[in-house]
């Protein structure tokens, strides 16, 4: 009996010592310095706790990334020969399990009015500029005036996909969302207080949180109103310290290096949004992938096989000419135009509606293939590099209500540049990218494409800007002495509308073919049009490790 009591010492003893060493070595010492983070003693120096936690963000399914053959369709009755085959890796990341609905995009443009009350002559252009255009319904020979009045905003359609968004206005949602939820999270922890209970906060156009701002020029949110502030994270006090006074705020700020503020949401990229798409894991044996995916679900047909449902759609579609739903009293897809969200089974990813409903917006600039030298790790076209602006003081400069800049689209839409409340950015020149091997100018939507060794039919022109495309130019657009817009036209010729501000849209929609639900498929629009058929999801990334599980090396002995 004192041998096994010896022994159970022991073995407590020898674990305790263990865990001890096992805190040590990940905690918050430097295991190269021996200095201590967060302590007083030395420096205070910032060391975040790692997340363990993989849950989604709210809205959100995890997609975990992998290889997939990218722009492979099943058929190219068109031609087109935009849809080069191209194998393309993709990491993690995070999106949007149903697209945006009405209620979700109405709650942006409630908040963007009250932030910027229209009846101010400095923001009247910022509420409407993320007015989604409800007559995109209009028909010349249809009667479709009911969808023009109520599609929007009747709780009826409230879990319908948001349509009638432009490629900018789902950018401006994304950038928006990102500040929201990075507020709440601010708020849920206590470090400001909740904005809504206080009068000090009047909702002018000043009172504007922007997760960017927070992280760089805290007190210069909400017009310097430091009220708002509560509590911080802890910091430990040195020894003698006095206590701060009370109603103070204590502790530090929030910072990057802390892991607790959502990274930002945007659209996907035309190649993630077809790796999501295509779920390529329910047809995968190991580490193979077998048999070609014709739609998003598994199967060569459209239509259901169980003898519950046999019969019906997978998606909704436009069958036929005339054809939206099927006949009285059998209805095969449920619905003639958008149906509510959810409506039919996820993919193997969890994804809802990636074919019929809505096509989708994706951030990509439009080319018609996919250069087979492209980046094959998270490709990309359209990225525009910036840095922030820095102010004679040394800190960046924050756009006040006094400095909004304006932009006028070719249809005429006022757009702002940039918010106020929101840090002002300037795009990277020459200098900030001389002798770089990763990239060697600013703007990269054109990258490898537009010169001479890119077409045969290379001009330049009268700017001698190079010139792939023969598409329609930004038309400048004028005004006379009342305000009131003077149309005018591109009076050139011109055989193509493809440009670098043209932007890919995915996946078949409820007025669209079978022959687009094959998630390869792509086309392209302005970025500046709408329509009642285009609608958007977000993604954001996921920081970390690749897998969704516990998992280690395959054969990490070898």
């Amino acid at each position: 009996m004192k041998n096994l009591l010896k022994f159970s010492f022991l073995v407590i003893v020898s674990l305790t010592l263990t865990q001890c060493k096992s805190k040590s070595r990940g905690g918050n010492t430097s295991t190269l310095t021996g200095w201590k983070f967060n302590n007083p003693d030395y420096g205070n120096y910032i060391k975040g706790k790692s997340s363990k936690d993989d849950k989604p963000p709210s809205g959100m399914v995890a997609i975990e990334g992998g290889t997939f053959t990218m722009g492979r369709v099943q058929d190219d009755v068109m031609y087109d020969w935009n849809t080069t085959p191209n194998n393309m890796h993709i990491r993690s990341f995070y999106m949007d399990e149903t697209e945006v609905t009405n209620s979700e995009y109405l709650l942006f443009v409630q908040y963007t009015k009250d932030v910027f009350p229209p009846e101010d002559p400095k923001f009247k252009h910022i509420y409407t500029s993320v007015l989604p255009d409800t007559l995109v319904w209009r028909k010349g020979l249809g009667n479709t005036a009911l969808l023009s009045e109520n599609y929007l905003r009747h709780p009826a359609y409230a879990d319908y996909p948001v349509v009638g968004v432009s490629w900018l206005q789902a950018n401006q949602y994304c950038k928006w969302r990102t500040n929201a939820v990075n507020l709440k999270i601010l708020m849920d922890k206590g470090v400001i207080n909740n904005i809504w209970k206080m009068d000090s906060i009047a909702f002018n156009g000043k009172d504007v949180f922007d997760t960017e701002v927070y992280l760089e020029k805290p007190y210069a949110l909400f017009d310097g109103d430091s009220t708002i502030y509560k509590k911080g994270l802890p910091v430990p006090r040195k020894k003698g310290e006095s206590r701060p006074t009370k109603g103070s705020f204590t502790g530090r700020h929030i910072t990057s290096s802390d892991g607790i503020l959502a990274q930002k949401f945007r659209l996907p990229t035309e190649a993630e949004w077809e790796y999501a798409a295509k779920a390529n894991i329910e047809n995968r044996e190991y580490n193979n992938i077998r048999g070609r995916k014709k739609y998003t679900w598994a199967g060569k047909y459209t239509r259901a096989k169980s003898k519950r449902y046999k019969g019906d759609q997978l998606a909704n579609f436009k069958q036929a000419k005339g054809n939206y739903s099927g006949i009285a009293g059998w209805s095969s897809d449920g619905s003639d135009i958008p149906i509510k969200v959810k409506s039919y089974p996820p993919n193997a990813f969890g994804l809802y509606d990636m074919s019929g409903n809505v096509a989708e917006w994706v951030a990509d600039v439009y080319r018609p293939n996919i250069d087979t030298e492209a980046n094959d790790l998270n490709y990309f076209r359209g990225n525009i590099f910036s840095k922030k602006v820095i102010g004679k003081d040394g800190k960046v400069v924050v756009v006040d209500e006094n400095s909004i800049v304006y932009d006028t689209l070719p249809n005429g839409k006022v757009i702002p540049l940039y918010l106020p409340g929101t840090i002002k950015s300037t795009p990277v020149t020459k200098n900030d990218t001389y002798l770089r091997r990763n990239y060697t100018k600013g703007d990269n939507s054109n990258l490898g494409d537009g010169d001479k060794n890119s077409s045969r039919y290379f001009q330049s022109d009268s700017n001698n800007n190079p010139s792939m495309y023969n598409s329609p130019k930004a038309i400048k657009i004028e005004r006379d002495s009342l305000g009131n817009i003077v149309t005018k036209y591109d009076s050139k010729f011109r055989s193509t509308l493809i440009s670098d501000n043209t932007r890919v849209y995915k996946g078949a929609s409820w007025s669209d073919r079978e022959y687009w639900l094959d998630p390869a498929q792509r086309r392209y629009l302005p970025e500046y049009m709408s329509t009642n058929f285009i609608g958007f999801r977000c993604v954001t990334d996921r920081i970390g490790p690749m897998t969704y599980k516990k998992k280690t090396a395959r054969n990490p002995s070898r």
